[in-house]
């Protein structure tokens, strides 16, 4: 859902972070299904646990791992079981601790184990003093029971560049590659993959809290874990701490008007950047922004008819996909335009396509070792079950036709590409719906006026859906804003978390 469809990127991943999970063990515990503790002091005191449930990892400086037994399907309690993998950093006050900040960098697929070492740099000293910082694979990602489609780095690369032509007779012939893919997931992933939607995972976060000892829970989530956090609230909106919500998903609409608002917040990005690009000493493009534009739809039209060879030892081509994706991931995160500039110049210029596809192996978790996560495989069979995109032609066209309107650039390059979940061995159990958590503690949820990925109505409609919801603009560019922006929104949440003052609603920053 926070990604352009066929497409993913998380929060680590659009700054350019690409991390491995290693080093965690296994120290499981059970939670009890039933459990509805809540209390009223402070963030939810921690209670005592036993030291030996965690043990020293590699995942972060001063990490610590373990791993908690789930069952498989939350209707069976009783039946099979997965491990969810936790890893967290100590707060360095332990004797003054607030508990425990669990934290979700989007995705759907991002792992919180590997976003871990990343988010500890960008959160505040003093949250970190007063919080263990607790990073969680959710359920059917990273080292949670992940899901597995292909296992060869060459079957996921035709996967991922593969470009059927975006027209109804193209709706069809995609079914020659979204079917094998769907077939391989429900043969190497097993029984899980009918349990990894968002509400078995809000569920799953229940049972972390639980495990770490928290009267309440107290949640950091970025882009689709405002979510899953917004989920959990509401499900248990007595076990509600302070949340962060920040690059916010409006849970009411369903995913054909969020891929259409995605694709003209990636329109708008873009507009920003050639500004931004054009106003500078050098650009590769000239003239208008509109002329820019054009060269750009262009040059999209020319690597689609004709996918031009990497070379400099990469046997690979740069096709639509591919180019798409580089694109799209400088356009998460302002401080990746100059990235972009270099990249479309080589390409423009040059013909030379190996910075472009370094974009976009950043992207898809991609290295020379091979895809170092199975965030996209998390993506797509999450996505499926929650709220899967009507895969008929007379929706497929109507759909197309929205995108096209919403973004002229890339539009059409997003259309006639429903066929994946239609034919997904499990049916969806979720559907869009208005979130309001009743009786939830205040929730501070943070929208970007220039978001791409997330729009920034996303983020009003979620807060005013939210009984208790509490709105956060950052007037800025890029995907989510707490620990990217500036020190106004820095302070309104680090000062939400340690003190529990919040922020006042409607703060513009």
């Amino acid at each position: 859902m926070a990604r352009p469809a066929a497409l993913a990127a998380s929060a680590a991943l659009a700054a350019g972070v690409a991390l491995a999970l290693t080093g965690c063990v296994t120290k499981e515990w059970t939670p009890d299904p039933g459990s509805r503790t809540a209390s009223s002091t402070g963030a939810g005191q921690t209670q005592a646990e036993p030291d030996d449930r965690w043990e020293r990892c590699t995942v972060a400086s001063g990490s610590e791992c373990a791993t908690l037994a789930v069952p498989v399907d939350w209707a069976d309690p009783d039946g099979a079981t997965i491990e969810l993998a936790l890893a967290r950093v100590p707060a360095t006050d332990q004797a003054n601790k607030l508990g425990s900040l669990l934290i979700n960098p989007g995705g759907p697929g991002a792992s919180g184990v590997s976003f871990l070492s990343y988010v500890a740099s960008i959160i505040g000293k003093d949250v970190k003093t007063r919080y263990d910082i607790v990073g969680f694979d959710p359920r059917g990602v990273g080292g949670s029971a992940p899901i597995t489609c292909y296992t060869s780095t060459e079957d996921l690369d035709r996967y991922f560049a593969a470009d059927w032509p975006r027209t109804p007779e193209g709706f069809e012939e995609s079914l020659a590659v979204v079917e094998p893919f769907a077939r391989a997931c429900e043969e190497n992933t097993g029984p899980i993959l009918a349990h990894v939607d968002t509400v078995s995972a809000a569920k799953d976060m229940e049972a972390i809290r639980q495990f770490v000892g928290d009267a309440k829970l107290n949640f950091l989530g970025y882009s689709y874990g405002t979510l899953l956090g917004a989920t959990y609230a509401d499900l248990f909106p007595a076990n509600v701490g302070r949340f962060v919500l920040d690059g916010a998903l409006d849970p009411s609409i369903d995913s054909a008007l969020h891929e259409v608002e995605q694709a003209a917040g990636f329109e708008l990005a873009l507009e920003s950047y050639l500004r931004d690009c054009l106003g500078s000493s050098y650009c590769p493009f000239g003239g208008t922004l509109d002329a820019a534009k054009a060269e750009i739809h262009q040059f999209l039209l020319d690597v689609q008819a004709n996918p031009v060879p990497v070379g400099a030892g990469d046997d690979r081509e740069l096709n639509l996909p591919l180019a798409m994706s580089g694109i799209f991931l400088a356009l998460y995160d302002e401080t990746s335009w100059p990235l972009l500039t270099a990249a479309l110049a080589n390409a423009l210029d040059f013909g030379d396509m190996a910075s472009l596809m370094f974009l976009s192996d950043q992207y898809y978790d991609r290295s020379d070792a091979g895809y170092g996560s199975n965030q996209m495989e998390a993506f797509i069979a999450i996505n499926c079950l929650d709220d899967p995109l009507p895969s008929d032609l007379a929706s497929a066209e109507a759909h197309a036709a929205a995108l096209k309107q919403a973004s002229p650039t890339f539009g059409e390059f997003w259309a006639y590409s429903e066929k994946q979940c239609g034919v997904w061995p499990y049916p969806p159990v979720g559907s869009p719906h208005a979130i309001t958590a009743a009786g939830a503690e205040p929730i501070v949820v943070i929208g970007t006026t220039g978001d791409p990925a997330t729009p920034y109505h996303g983020a009003v409609a979620l807060a005013e859906q939210l009984e208790s919801g509490v709105l956060v603009t950052y007037q800025g560019e890029g995907h989510t804003a707490y620990g990217r922006s500036n020190r106004c929104v820095a302070a309104a949440v680090e000062t939400y978390l340690t003190e529990g003052k919040v922020p006042p609603d409607g703060l513009t920053c």
